[in-house]
């Protein structure tokens, strides 16, 4: 049951600025959600998007059950990704 996963401009960009450890973990982990989302990824409250932990960063996605496809909108740290 693996879902495809697509990042937004926004979210690849983020993704290629930081070190090679922290990408490598957050590809890591969104591997690992893929296979089954909503055990790793947790809704909002009060949005229709769900967040990703990883470490100190958070990746904000839609989940499009039909289409079996994670959208990642947004990447950032967790003091400021939710401003956005």
């Amino acid at each position: 049951m693996n879902y495809d996963v697509e990042l937004s401009e926004e979210a690849e960009s983020f993704l290629f600025s930081l070190d090679n450890k922290e990408a490598r973990r957050i590809i890591a982990k969104l591997e690992t959600a893929a296979r089954d989302p909503l055990r790793y990824f947790k809704r909002l409250k009060g949005r229709h998007e769900y967040k990703l932990r990883v470490g100190n960063y958070r990746l904000i996605a839609h989940i499009l059950h039909e289409q079996k496809k994670v959208v990642v909108i947004a990447m950032g740290h967790r003091r400021n990704v939710y401003k956005k």
